[in-house]
């Protein structure tokens, strides 16, 4: 996928780039393939010849040229202020740059900028006064370049290498390992250093330019799965190349449906027996085990007993007070439950306690790579669950009225099949005897 499908930057967001290993190719391909023309500038300074990148410079001395400026003529506008006696342009004054941010918002254009400096080295460690990142950005992307794994910890190599030595242990000209990397950006210190609180944080792991790299760059998303929202292992080498993101990490949210009456079963399903626990608590098991977090269990009619079965785990339930309405009603509730920002959530219905922690993996998986609007299995040729939404979704989802779900939607986005052999994943649990066909389709 490109990196604009992969990082899913929106108009109107500003985004600060902090870090080493590509800043200035990362920002410039973005604006190659965002949709509206995006506004680019530093709180720093650049290099004269990054000017060449975009289609129009605009060098800016007073708040009222800020005022004259055509936004929207050009498909990339760089905004600095002049270039300074070591040739280099300069950043915008902290009022400028603040009267531009509220001017990319009245727009509903997106404002890049790069925050820092690495004298186009791999990898960095902050100086004491830098990152320099704006208390109101949305988003902080920060970069880093897997071509250093395996190199001499050396000021060819890094930028400041003694105090990369400091944040990660590793001594000067020792061999920089995959450890070493991931000591550092997930450092308050190193890469997580001055993000405004609230910011989305995404890792870009450029130059993953083979096999061997991109094996370190899974670890290195593995490894700070909990520091930031999303992990990117990409290559920027080949600016022509379509497919130059490999997968995207990001923290998947799962919802568990728990909130029917069982009216046609005459007894709470969500509270049936599965392999000694209830129906819902092996459904939270394994979505627990498959990676999804944080998860939601959306309540209704048996809310009490569900949570108290649920007592100990580490889910979040949510009551639907309107869970008679119908499906949609329970979907809505738990997408209000989420975190401002989640990148997708996966939808699984809690009178299925057959789904896989395996399944839950695979389907990840597939999103990880596509970065489509749905992730869906399909079985046999007929859609099953559970099912991932992007965040791209979300809003249609929060149309959706009556009894109906997700698949009410799937006409209007790009949706990627799973494909899935085994036909037990598609039964549930609606009438009387339902229970004990499940449990023989897998026991007997």
């Amino acid at each position: 996928m490109n990196v604009s499908r992969a990082l899913r930057i929106k108009a109107g967001e500003s985004v600060a780039f902090v870090g080493a290993g590509g800043k200035s190719s990362l920002i410039f391909a973005l604006a190659k393939e965002t949709e509206k023309p995006v506004v680019i500038t530093t709180t720093t300074h650049l290099g004269t010849w990054q000017a060449e990148l975009a289609h129009r410079h605009q060098i800016i001395h007073s708040m009222e040229d800020l005022e004259l400026i055509d936004y929207e003529q050009d498909q990339s506008l760089l905004i600095t202020g002049p270039a300074n006696d070591a040739n280099r342009l300069t950043g915008l004054p902290e009022q400028f740059l603040f009267r531009l941010w509220e001017i990319c918002r009245q727009k509903d254009l997106s404002l890049l900028i790069e925050a820092d400096g690495a004298r186009q080295l791999s990898l960095k460690a902050p100086a004491s006064y830098e990152p320099v990142i704006p208390d109101w950005v949305d988003r902080v992307v920060v970069i880093a370049g897997l071509g250093a794994i395996g190199k001499r910890l050396t000021a060819d190599v890094v930028h400041r290498p003694e105090l990369f030595s400091n944040l990660s242990g590793l001594g000067l000209n020792d061999i920089i390992r995959v450890e070493d990397v991931i000591a550092v950006l997930g450092s308050d210190q190193g890469g997580l250093k001055a993000i405004p609180e609230g910011s989305w944080k995404m890792l870009f792991l450029n130059q993953a330019d083979d096999a061997m790299l991109q094996a370190k760059g899974k670890r290195i998303a593995m490894g700070l799965a909990d520091s930031y929202d999303q992990v990117v292992p990409a290559s920027l080498k080949k600016p022509e190349m379509e497919d130059r993101v490999l997968s995207v990490y990001a923290r998947t949210a799962g919802i568990v449906l728990a909130a029917g009456g069982s009216e046609r079963l005459g007894s709470p399903k969500q509270l049936l027996e599965w392999q000694g626990v209830p129906f819902v608590v092996k459904v939270v098991e394994n979505a627990l085990a498959g990676g999804l977090k944080p998860l939601i269990v959306v309540t209704g009619a048996d809310h009490d007993a569900v949570q108290l079965a649920l007592k100990g785990l580490p889910v979040k339930c949510v009551y639907n007070p309107d869970w008679s309405a119908g499906q949609s009603t329970s979907m809505q509730t738990g997408l209000a439950a989420l975190k401002e920002g989640c990148d997708s959530a996966m939808f699984l219905l809690s009178d299925q306690p057959q789904i896989s922690s395996f399944m839950i993996r695979q389907l990840l998986d597939q999103y990880a790579k596509s970065r489509k609007d749905i992730t869906a299995p399909l079985v046999r040729g007929q859609r099953g669950n559970p099912v991932i939404f992007s965040c791209k979704t979300f809003d249609a989802l929060k149309h959706v009225a009556g009894d109906r779900g997700g698949r009410a939607i799937f006409s209007q986005f790009d949706v990627d099949w799973l494909e899935w052999v085994d036909v037990r994943v598609l039964m549930d649990v609606d009438q009387p005897g339902d229970d004990k066909k499940l449990r023989d389709a897998y026991f007997q």
